[in-house]
Parts: structure tokens; C-alpha cells; sequence
């Protein structure tokens, strides 16, 4: 992975606030319910998390609660989801460069990780950016309270997105805005394989050699460009207009 500065506490707070509320115009957020996550220390074990109970169209950066693992909150506490807790606070120490952590249920990664034996092949440009960039995850144990956090961590490997079999899918990046785009993208790309196998007509699947040089076309975009803070700098502007105060 490539090696990233960390962000302040003060810039961190902003750009997670925004990627809630942004999740939310998107449609892709589950009201109340999932959760982001981004490390402030080098080992992962100080990080910022969404508090159970406020909806993402209305989370501020002062919401944001401030985890030391080292000494982790009562999970009794009516602010603590229980689950955030476990599968961040697992995942955080397991890949500590991954400093974002996004994990959500939206409806087509969703529904394509409810088929017995799920893929996500090659058959666009959107697609074939996740060509043998995916891990998969097929033994769903309930929901993420006690060891299923570390199963999940050993699940990653060394990918950065990793589809939740019966669940959702998780993102985890060097920053909120490559997290974020992944996201995005991971999401457009389900949403047009479930509709193209809709029509039940054959799919055009790209072969291996044009998917992965696809794959690195997009990787080397990213590089030379910084797409990733590109797209979350737009969607905040976004925001700035049509639903401000995210920051207080």
C-alpha cells in the first residue's frame, strides 16, 4: 500500500462527517446503522468512530467518538454499537496502515453477496477496477460481536476490499477518500452486473489480460492524478450547498 501522512484530528473529523452524509445522498448508508472508522496512531488503536444513534444525513465531526482500544469504553455505554467496536477495533490492529475503514450495507454489493457461490467478474471498466482485488468471505457467523472482528481481519489478506458474504461489504484504505471511492465504486459495480444479469441474456466478460490491465490503468490514474481526493472534495462541495454543517 502506499505509504499516506495521517491527517490531523481536525481534518479527519471534517472529511469522516462529510463521507457520512455523503453515504446518505448516495443512498448506500443503513440510517442509524453501520459504521467508519479512521486511526489516528500509527498502531490503529486510537480512532474516531460514528456513535450509535445518530443518523448519517445529520452526523457532525464533534459526534465522532474518540476510541482508545487500549482502554475501550464501557459496550454497555448508549452511545457504543458493540459491533463497531469488535470488527473496527479488530481490523484497525490487524491493518493499522488501512486507517479508514468504511463498512457498509448497500443494496446491490448486498444482494450479490445472498447468492450461493458469489463473483463479481470483468464485464465493464468499473468491474474489472476489482479483478483479483477482492476478498470474499463466505463463513458469516452473526453479527460482528466477539472473535468474528479478528476473522474478518485475517478474511482482508492483503486486499483492501473485502465482500462479506450474507452481509455487506468493507473497505479499507490509507485514507477517507480513496475508502470513499472505493465504496462507490465497489457499489456501481454490483449494481450493473445485477442488472445486466436481470435480463437474463448472456454477459460479455472481459478477458483476464484486459480486465487486469484495466485494473492497473485505474491504480496508475489514481496515482498521478489523486482522483480519490478529487471525487470526496466534489461531494463535499456538495454538501456545502445542499447540506452544510457538517462540521461543528
Amino acid at each position: 500500500m502506499d505509504q499516506k501522512l495521517p491527517l490531523s484530528q481536525e481534518v479527519a473529523r471534517r472529511q469522516m462527517a462529510a463521507l457520512f452524509r455523503i453515504v446518505a445522498r448516495e443512498g448506500l448508508h443503513g440510517g442509524i446503522s453501520n459504521h467508519f472508522s479512521y486511526a489516528l496512531s500509527e498502531d490503529g488503536q486510537t480512532f474516531l468512530i460514528n456513535p450509535y444513534g445518530v443518523h448519517f444525513s445529520q452526523m457532525k465531526s464533534s459526534d465522532l467518538l474518540l476510541i482508545d482500544n487500549h482502554a475501550p469504553p464501557d459496550p454497555s455505554a448508549p452511545d457504543i454499537d458493540i459491533t463497531a467496536l469488535s470488527i473496527h477495533g479488530a481490523m484497525h490492529k490487524a491493518h493499522p496502515a488501512s486507517r479508514c475503514l468504511i463498512h457498509l450495507h448497500p443494496h446491490y454489493a448486498t444482494a450479490l453477496l445472498s447468492l450461493a457461490a458469489p463473483e463479481l467478474p470483468p464485464i465493464d471498466q468499473t468491474s474489472a477496477r476489482f479483478f483479483n482485488r477482492l476478498s470474499w468471505d463466505i463463513g458469516f457467523d452473526g453479527m460482528g460481536i466477539g472473535d468474528e472482528g479478528h476473522r474478518l481481519a485475517r478474511q482482508l489478506g492483503n486486499h483492501r476490499c473485502l465482500m462479506m458474504g450474507n452481509h455487506g461489504i468493507l473497505v479499507a484504505a490509507e485514507t477517507p477518500a480513496l475508502a470513499w471511492d472505493l465504496a462507490f465504486h465497489l457499489e456501481r459495480a454490483c449494481k450493473n452486473y445485477i442488472t445486466a444479469l436481470s435480463t437474463g441474456r448472456p454477459l460479455s466478460i472481459l478477458t483476464d489480460e484486459v480486465a487486469e490491465k484495466t485494473a492497473q490503468q485505474w491504480e496508475d490514474y489514481d496515482r498521478t492524478t489523486d482522483d480519490q481526493q478529487q471525487h470526496l472534495d466534489a461531494m463535499m462541495a456538495v454538501l456545502d450547498v445542499e447540506n452544510p454543517g457538517y462540521v461543528l
